[in-house]
């Protein structure tokens, strides 16, 4: 095994200038991928939006139902309920 400090000067040197220069080399790339990528969704999202509008949605009324009056105990259950849900909300 060889530490930093086995090394000559000009072989540590050359090595921390090769990883500072690869370093700099990734940053840069997914730098400008990540920018690259950035400004063709905005692109794609801007052609999708002119060339292909949302059509509106049409909302259809259900029906009205007639609710029934629940049964004695039923109506127990109900009240049980939304007393419950008064007491949570409190």
């Amino acid at each position: 095994m060889i530490f930093l400090t086995q090394l000559p000067k000009e072989q540590l040197i050359a090595q921390l200038h090769n990883g500072i220069t690869l370093m700099l080399l990734g940053m840069g790339t997914v730098f400008v991928f990540l920018t690259l990528l950035v400004f063709l969704t905005k692109g794609l999202s801007a052609f999708v939006k002119k060339f292909a509008p949302q059509k509106p949605v049409s909302l259809v009324k259900a029906p009205v139902q007639n609710v029934t009056v629940a049964s004695g105990s039923e109506a127990e259950i109900a009240a049980a309920i939304v007393a419950a849900l008064v007491k949570s909300k409190q």
